[in-house]
């Protein structure tokens, strides 16, 4: 249904108004983000086409300015707009884990890597430095791969740890591929970061592994 047809306390932006952001499809959120449409259809029917065509809302979110471009209807106004909306995101869940909180949880923690790392054409690898409270220092990509693998050594992330002066870091690296599942080269490299860390006296408190709309704990597995 086109918005104009929609009665007005049922159009995304005055729906979002009167019962809140929670209450909102996807496609009614990104209508409200778009803000327009184009000659052909508006921005409801726009997102509803966007989601038809990338799937889902992550899916679009991770494309490449290039690839939303290639869509008719999306010029470089609106995909701006949506690449900032998603930097918003990251800086609010960047921002929640800077605030002094103590990383007792690894869902926050988990969601802003996956926020940060996700939709990447090739392995990043990165550490989240923590003080002795376990609360946030800073987050670092430290190393950048293909699509196979991310060259780690380990004497940078050593070289990281002590410039900021951590106790603790959470390692985290994604998978292109979208298969959260850790190789037996992510367990032998978190094993030998763990053993040269401790060195040091800095704790491994867990390796993240980013997939597409999955995330695996190795602390949780059992395998640190």
């Amino acid at each position: 249904m086109k918005l104009a047809e929609l009665p007005t306390n049922a159009r995304p932006r005055e729906k979002l108004l009167r019962q809140g952001a929670h209450v909102l499809s996807d496609a009614e959120l990104l209508a409200i983000v778009l803000r327009t449409g184009t000659t052909q259809c508006d921005a409801l029917e726009l997102a509803h086409t966007l989601l038809d065509q990338f799937s889902t809302l992550a899916r679009l979110l991770d494309a490449g300015v290039a690839e939303l471009s290639a869509v008719s209807g999306l010029g470089p106004g609106k995909c701006a707009q949506l690449k900032a909306g998603l930097e918003i995101a990251r800086r609010y869940l960047e921002g929640k884990l800077r605030q002094g909180r103590v990383l007792t949880s690894s869902r926050q923690t988990r969601d802003f890597l996956a926020a940060r790392l996700k939709g990447y054409p090739h392995e990043v690898f990165s550490c989240l430095f923590l003080d002795c409270r376990h609360r946030m220092i800073c987050f670092e990509e430290l190393f950048a791969g293909t699509v196979d693998a991310a060259q780690v050594h380990p004497r940078e992330v050593v070289r990281r740890a002590l410039a900021h002066n951590a106790a603790a870091v959470i390692l985290c690296h994604n998978h292109p591929s979208g298969i959260a599942e850790p190789s037996q080269e992510d367990k032998v490299l978190t094993r030998k970061l763990r053993d040269v860390l401790s060195v040091i006296d800095v704790r491994v408190l867990d390796h993240i592994v980013i997939g597409d709309g999955q995330t695996t704990s190795f602390s949780e597995r059992g395998l640190l």
